[in-house]
């Protein structure tokens, strides 16, 4: 349950007379709380006049949207056929086994959600792995560990020796 509605009754507020605008308030309600609440998105409907369902609708037809809580980074795998010829499907499995999570799922301390995309756009550069929004291009599964350690991985080895 989210405690400040308030945010979002702004963004409605802002975007309610303009037409199409409910991908965008959606968007902007995503950006501050890095998914869809359940609260926020009754309240779209309620406060923007949508049923319930079409707002449910557009959120879950888009994949840029989430209705689960994400992790603080977000890392999202190119699986797109250059990508896969060159070992897309090898990132995947470094990540799974680093991570101890699979596609779709956040990490336990909230830090990573891991997510796989059909192309990115970046052939020439696959394969591809994103986090934040920061491309890294030609991974190897070498690459994979020392990249995530830029946000806030802490390697396994490390953590138990950390106090």
């Amino acid at each position: 349950m989210i405690d400040d509605l308030e945010k979002v009754g702004k963004i409605i507020k802002t975007r309610q007379k303009k037409p199409g605008a409910l991908v965008a308030v959606l968007q902007e309600i995503q950006e501050i709380y890095n998914y869809l609440p359940k609260e926020a998105l009754e309240m779209v409907a309620e406060d923007m006049a949508i049923s319930l369902v079409d707002v449910y609708g557009t959120a879950s037809f888009y994949k840029a949207f989430s209705l689960t809580p994400r992790g603080k980074h977000i890392i999202t795998v190119c699986l797109g056929t250059a990508c896969h010829v060159r070992g897309g499907p090898w990132i995947i499995e470094e990540l799974e086994r680093i991570l101890d999570i699979h596609p779709g799922e956040t990490t336990e301390d909230g830090n990573f959600t891991l997510e796989t995309v059909n192309c990115l756009g970046a052939c020439a550069l696959g394969p591809v792995m994103v986090i934040d929004g920061e491309y890294h291009g030609q991974m190897t599964i070498k690459k994979v560990e020392g990249i995530l350690t830029k946000y806030e991985y802490v390697p396994r080895e490390l953590s138990n020796t950390v106090t």
